[in-house]
């Protein structure tokens, strides 16, 4: 027969009430164990209805702990006891008597737990935290608010430092375009046998090019100025010796083969020519750059066929080439404030004037060997002199430079913003002899030298106030 709802509850309640008494046994077992008191013998509570008594049970017999050489210790069944209570159905329950020691070790057990903490604490250590590199970098990143000329500026001086790469770049792209085949077949051989770049007659040299505004923002990247001692007067020929070379020589790029910094204001009446490597005629696409800026080959027969043709007469009168004398070797003593010259044994352009009839012109440019930092032979013997093999071999050689960058201040290949102040010295008047005497080199050498050197004695304390070193002359 199913047991009926009152049933049902009746037996609840006496469940609930057997749970209640065993509570209650375990709560006088604890304060009699905190207390020291010692374990209660029998059980002998009665329930207020007509159920039985829970059964009679013994004191539990405290068992002696185990020793290990000689010291007692205690084990999980010494400390843990089983209370067992049935109700009604049968179903048992199951408390955990603490031991007799259980208040002291919960005790200590929270003393040594928060000790514990505290001593994990004082012993943690940190890691690098995230972030903190970029806080003290050594790089300066540009800020994004740049107004839009520096950003011009920048545009205009890379593509000029990449203006080669560029070129060959866009040469093999073309040639990898089949419809372009018909064109550049011709146009290599055009290149490889073509003499416009030492023929003299500047027939590709565009004033158009040369006066254009952008080479306005090119020389304000730095900035650059030019500046001139005296005038010229256009009824003679000149050679300019520009000095330092530097590592790309932007400023004899800036004076002399734009009119950014305004050379025809400066000279009337004189049209110059800046002289560059001959190989850089054979590169396709970038001869045609260089010859639209008004370049020629720095070869005897460039510079002969310039100085002798054109003009009001006919014979190179009015005319002016720039050389770089130090040339790939000095770029090699490029560095920030000082200036070390090759000259002493330069003096294949002496002889050039003299046999050409052209004045000599010193100019010095403060500030070309600050735009770049470069490896310093000293540090790297090794390296220098693999330079120095590479450019007696090929003809020039390739500084191991930086700079900085597009968007940081620090590390790239971007020059560096630094003031440019290009001085042009005093004519040195040469007689012109078919073949020049030595004596007479030596001694147009000698006043060459005196005037480069009043140059930075003059101008030093002015343009180059951050100077390490004084100006010197090697080689």
């Amino acid at each position: 027969m199913a047991p009926s709802r009152i049933d049902i509850e009746h037996d609840l309640a006496h469940a609930e009430k057997l749970r209640e008494l065993a509570l209650h046994d375990v709560m006088e077992h604890l304060e009699s164990d905190y207390s020291g008191a010692s374990t209660p013998g029998l059980y002998t509570g009665e329930g207020k209805d007509d159920a039985p008594r829970s059964p009679v049970r013994k004191p539990h017999k405290k068992n002696g702990s185990p020793k290990v050489n000689g010291v007692k210790h205690e084990t999980d069944e010494s400390r843990l006891v089983d209370e067992k209570l049935e109700n009604a159905d049968g179903e048992h329950l199951t408390s955990v008597k603490p031991t007799a020691g259980f208040g002291l070790a919960l005790r200590q057990g929270r003393k040594e737990s928060l000790t514990s903490q505290k001593t994990e604490r004082e012993e943690l250590v940190s890691g690098r935290k995230a972030g903190a590199g970029w806080q003290r970098s050594g790089i300066r990143f540009a800020p994004l608010n740049v107004p839009l000329q520096r950003r011009l500026q920048t545009l205009l001086v890379l593509g000029h430092t990449l203006s080669i790469a560029l070129s060959l770049m866009t040469f093999f792209f073309l040639c990898a375009v089949p419809i372009f085949w018909p064109i550049l077949a011709p146009y290599l051989l055009y290149v490889l046998f073509s003499r416009a770049g030492t023929s003299g007659e500047l027939s590709h040299r565009s004033e158009r090019l040369r006066s254009s505004s952008i080479w306005s923002l090119f020389a304000g990247y730095f900035p650059a100025r030019l500046h001139r001692s005296q005038t010229l007067p256009a009824t003679r020929k000149y050679i300019f010796g520009y000095h330092p070379h530097g590592i790309i020589s932007h400023g004899a790029f800036s004076a002399f083969a734009t009119e950014a910094l305004g050379f025809r204001q400066l000279f009337p009446g004189i049209t110059n020519t800046l002289l560059t490597l001959d190989s850089n005629f054979r590169i396709p696409l970038y001869r045609d750059y260089a010859l639209a800026m008004g370049l020629g080959s720095v070869s005897r027969e460039s510079c002969e066929n310039l100085l002798s043709k054109g003009g009001p007469n006919k014979e190179g009168m009015g005319r002016a080439i720039t050389i770089v004398v130090g040339g790939a070797r000095e770029s090699l003593d490029a560095r920030p404030r000082t200036l070390r010259l090759v000259l002493q044994r330069r003096k294949g352009f002496v002889k050039l004037a003299i046999r050409t009839g052209a004045d000599l012109v010193p100019v010095l440019s403060f500030g070309e060997n600050d735009l770049y930092d470069q490896l310093q032979p000293e540090l790297h013997p090794l390296v220098h002199k693999l330079q120095l093999l590479f450019k007696k071999l090929m003809g020039f050689t390739i500084p191991l430079f930086h700079a900085r960058g597009i968007f940081n201040y620090d590390v790239g290949m971007m020059p560096y913003r630094r003031p440019l102040n290009i001085v042009v010295g005093r004519p040195i008047k040469v007689m012109q002899q078919a073949r020049p005497d030595e004596g007479y080199v030596d001694e147009i050498h000698e006043l060459y030298t005196k005037e480069l050197e009043r140059l930075w004695d003059e101008w030093k304390d002015v343009f180059a106030k951050e100077r390490t070193e004084e100006l010197k002359i090697v080689y």
